[in-house]
């Protein structure tokens, strides 16, 4: 098949984004629509069908497709998943809703903490019984597992999860009982938990099989429909999808353990931001990425993400750790913040001005839109302060209703006694202090100074706020990409296969049998490379990195270690207790007195990358004009419009330096360079603004 042309598909809560490269020309054509709620394919496909007649993109040269979503984490948030149930261990259904006895707040006798994905009258149990080390103590029940899965079917379950205990020893009951159910139910989905999470410590083990259970029917129609909808426009290639690790996968895996998939969007953001960022920033970056919903950032050390191996989703509180369902599987570490262009302003019960998180989406949409919306929000500030055009926003494409938007904010600024363009520039102060203390926070937590980084913004709304944020951070330096408003399309473009693999191994280094454990690892490769084979990339080419967690005896909780390079045997234990030693160190800048480790699950990362890139080349002729004209913005400083010129994003090139304050605008985003700054395009294209 000819690979002349990739595609990349991101659907936010707000947009949904579509890119087309062409590798030949180094050119992009892209798209940016309103997410589809009630049918997110049909934006997408809206989208690629634009591209296709409109840029005259021939959909069978296109040889790479791939896709990020933020459906399923939605579907979370929101409780709009399968109805699901659970089969469990004799005497350990309520494991979900036990979890563990810390709470996070302390103090708080009306806390209120995550609700099981299944409730209690849909988590029943099978008769059997696997001890810690595999072996069988009662062996399975095939009886009960049949009349628990008639009870939960006859409730109107479409989906199960089933997790025993210490399945992740042995999977053997597990692997019994889901056969039973789909020989009596095929069209039942079904989530094992050693196959989703195969890693000690059943409340999360168990969760993340819930949450697997309870987005798996979502996922395998929307999936199959998107495919079906690609293939009907006349796209052959196969659909690939964005992992919240920042690899890919293809359909049939993401359709096994689609929780994988639940942080893809904000993952190829991250992607986008460190493969921009290697010329103009070292590949040291505050990688922001602001949408219409929400903001992300993630810190991007070397070029590379930080991934960890758990995190929560659809937390009570947002900021809470604690407050959400425990999720074992791999993600890009970043922070989710409630500030976006559709961010809700509003004064609270002592008159004081407060941004998000609650957001008017896509639909209503901001009232700027003219879809019903009425409330007062960033977009909406941001026109009336003359940041945004309403001839050229979103590419001309969609209608603005300034009256609207003027509208909501008067009744706001009457309400606090200011004027319309003093409201909108509260409402764009509080919301990047919003964002700026979240980012502080993130950073802080992970002991990095942020003054050494620079902030690379991303998404519709990052080139227009990142210079503010930037500032109130105390850093000196933001870059922006072209087409930054479809950057986490891109990220899809340039992400390898990954393919992430966990075992628990629960034993003393000093009692390993070395054979079994170098097994363990030749296992879990050579199954990621049959993944990765299946995106279309080669896989014995893949680059594999070893990681265990490992834990002084007797401690309750381990670090992640990278281990030196296999095969392993008795000769390794000293190369791998150095491994921890020096983790350790580095995390806790002591290790205790000598004392004996133990290694509780191994891990593997396995990698392709692919065989194309992004560019920041523009498809606009050289004698485009630089300046489009003037218009008013308001100025902080002065409280008054002040004549600002605006620069065509697409008619810069390399060299090209020009003065704050000024505004470049593109296809699918504007940015902001604001007083007392200096911007010049980068030869990657990159636009870096100095702002000391």
């Amino acid at each position: 098949m000819a690979t002349r042309y990739s595609l990349g598909i991101d659907i936010g809560g707000t947009f949904t984004d579509v890119v087309v490269q062409d590798h030949e020309k180094g050119q992009q054509f892209s798209r940016k629509l309103l997410t589809t709620h009630d049918d997110p394919a049909r934006a997408v496909l809206t989208g690629v069908a634009e591209v296709i007649h409109e840029d005259g993109v021939p959909a069978t040269e296109i040889g790479r497709v791939v896709h990020a979503t933020t459906l399923f984490t939605n579907a979370l948030i929101e409780r709009k998943g399968a109805e699901t149930g659970l089969i469990a261990t004799e005497g350990f259904r309520d494991v979900v809703e036990i979890g563990r006895e810390r709470k996070y707040e302390l103090y708080d006798i009306h806390i209120q903490k995550p609700l099981p994905l299944a409730p209690r009258e849909r988590r029943l149990e099978a008769r059997e019984r696997m001890n810690f080390d595999g072996t069988v103590k009662t062996p399975l029940d095939a009886g009960s597992v049949r009349v628990a899965a008639n009870a939960l079917v006859a409730d109107g379950v479409t989906s199960v999860a089933i997790s025993f205990l210490h399945a992740y020893a042995n999977p053997a009951h597990e692997q019994e009982a889901a056969a039973i159910v789909q020989a009596a139910y095929p069209e039942l989905a079904v989530s094992v938990s050693s196959d989703v999470a195969p890693e000690i410590r059943e409340y999360e083990r168990t969760s993340t099989a819930l949450a697997n259970a309870y987005i798996k029917p979502l996922a395998r129609d929307y999936l199959d429909g998107i495919q079906a909808g690609l293939q009907k426009a006349g796209v052959e290639a196969p659909l690939l999808l964005m992992l919240s690790n920042g690899g890919l996968s293809d359909l049939v895996e993401a359709k096994r353990a689609p929780v994988a998939l639940l942080e893809s969007g904000p993952a190829a953001g991250a992607l986008a931001a460190a493969w921009f960022g290697r010329d103009a920033a070292g590949g040291d970056v505050l990688a922001f990425d602001m949408g219409g919903t929400t903001a992300k950032l993630a810190v991007v050390d070397g070029g590379k993400p930080e991934v960890a191996y758990h995190f929560e989703a659809a937390r009570q509180k947002r900021f809470a750790e604690g407050s959400g369902l425990p999720i074992r599987t791999s993600t890009i570490e970043l922070i989710e913040i409630g500030a976006g262009g559709g961010s809700i302003a509003r004064l609270d019960e002592i008159g004081l001005l407060k941004v998000g998180p609650d957001s008017a989406g896509s639909d209503p949409g901001p009232a700027c839109y003219g879809l019903g919306g009425t409330a007062p929000t960033v977009t909406d500030a941001n026109f009336a302060l003359g940041l945004l055009d309403a001839e050229s926003f979103a590419g001309g494409v969609m209608q603005i209703n300034m009256a609207a938007a003027e509208a909501s904010l008067d009744g706001l600024a009457e309400s606090a006694n200011l004027s319309r363009a003093e409201i909108a520039q509260g409402i764009r102060d509080v919301v990047n202090e919003t964002m700026a203390s979240a980012a502080r926070v993130h950073i802080a937590e992970r002991g990095k100074d942020p003054r050494r980084y620079a902030l690379l913004a991303t998404g519709g709304g990052g080139p227009l706020h990142g210079a503010d944020v930037a500032r109130k951070l105390g850093l000196k330096r933001m870059i922006s990409p072209a087409s930054a408003g479809v950057a986490s399309a891109i990220g899809l473009l340039i992400a390898p296969a990954r393919v992430d693999r966990v075992a628990t191994v629960a034993k003393r280094m000093d009692q390993l049998d070395w054979s079994e454990f170098e097994q363990t690892f030749a296992r879990m490769e050579a199954d990621a490379r049959q993944v990765i084979a299946a995106t279309g990339l080669n896989a014995e080419s893949a680059r594999v990195e070893r990681r265990a967690d490992v834990r002084y005896v007797g401690q309750a909780f381990e670090i992640v270690v990278d281990l030196p390079p296999g095969p392993y045997d008795s000769h390794s234990a000293t190369s791998l207790q150095g491994a921890f030693e020096k983790a350790y160190l580095a995390q806790f800048t002591r290790t205790p007195p000598a004392g004996p480790v133990e290694i509780i699950n191994v891990r593997i990362a396995a990698s392709a990358d692919a065989s194309v890139a992004a560019t920041n080349a523009s498809n606009a002729a050289t004698d485009t004009p630089k300046l489009k004209g003037e218009r008013p913005v308001w100025s902080p400083a002065e409280k008054a419009y002040r004549t600002t010129p605006v620069y065509d994003r697409y008619a810069l090139r390399p060299g090209d330096a020009f003065d704050g304050p000024a505004l470049v605008e593109e296809r699918e985003s504007t940015l902001a360079a604001p007083e007392r700054s200096r911007f010049i395009v980068a030869a990657g294209g990159e636009i870096v603004i100095d702002l000391d």
